[in-house]
């Protein structure tokens, strides 16, 4: 019954989900191959230039930190704002060892002025996040309001719809793998359930393309990542018009075919 609740109400249950499997959440994602790999991947793709002096990124669901510690990874000496929904998970990332210029805010996409988070930023990461909320449209628009010009926004999540074989291998390592799993380290398989729901219920790579531009997105472009998850994970990247696009040599090549808009 849990599990259809989340597939109804996104935005009113699963923050607590998360809240309820934030302890293993680390454990789980550990055993995925090219988890962290392909978040470091996404973010060598924004192009944030000089190891992030003088940078100011925003990492709008950041979990346990495993998206910050991407970020941290490639602009070193940034300014980063983490949130996220669960304070649970905020919990988990807090334990772990940050320099002072990373700063955890409990909050939502709707509520990001009421937690003191405004613009401008430097750059934009939303990873597994944008599938899970009601109103994509809105949070696409917020978060290219909060850019600076010419600034970069990458959405890192699944995207399986548009490809038969990526639906079918999605499928079948969540029913013999990640369910299973999910149920033997944490007793319930809630979560994971619902995971593979939203994932075959999310957009297809075209489709995200073509809402991010509709928002306003400029350069909008997807690639994927290298192993089992080729064409099923994705960088989909955007920037806020105005200002001057990254160098050529400041943006990772790409995995895959483009999707220039």
């Amino acid at each position: 019954m849990r599990s259809r609740k989340i597939e109804r109400i996104f935005t009113a249950d699963v923050p607590r989900v998360f809240d309820e499997h934030a302890r293993s959440y680390d454990k789980l994602v550990g055993v995925n191959p090219g988890y962290h790999d392909h978040l470091r991947l996404s973010v060598r793709r924004m192009g944030l230039p000089g190891r992030g002096v003088g940078l100011r990124l925003l990492d709008i669901g950041c979990g346990t930190g495993a998206s910050t510690a991407a970020l941290l990874d490639a602009a070193p000496e940034a300014e980063i704002i983490a949130v996220d929904a669960s304070w649970e998970m905020l919990a988990e990332a807090k334990r772990k060892i940050w320099p002072a210029r990373v700063r955890f805010v409990l909050g939502t996409v709707e509520e990001l002025d009421q937690a003191k988070i405004t613009g401008p930023f430097d750059g934009i990461l939303a990873a597994y996040l944008l599938r899970n909320l009601g109103d994509r449209n809105a949070a696409l628009r917020l978060f290219r309001e909060l850019l600076k010009p010419g600034a970069p926004l990458a959405v890192h999540d699944y995207s399986v719809r548009d490809s038969l074989r990526s639906r079918m291998i999605w499928t079948a390592v969540c029913w013999a793998i990640i369910i299973p799993l999910s149920r033997i380290r944490t007793g319930s398989s809630d979560l994971y359930r619902y995971l593979w729901r939203s994932v075959l219920g999310f957009d297809g790579v075209i489709a995200l393309s073509a809402r991010m531009r509709a928002v306003g997105f400029a350069d909008v472009r997807a690639q994927t990542v290298p192993g089992w998850q080729h064409s099923i994970v994705h960088t989909f990247l955007g920037r806020r018009p105005g200002g001057d696009p990254p160098p050529d040599d400041d943006v990772t090549p790409p995995t895959g075919i483009p999707i220039r808009g």
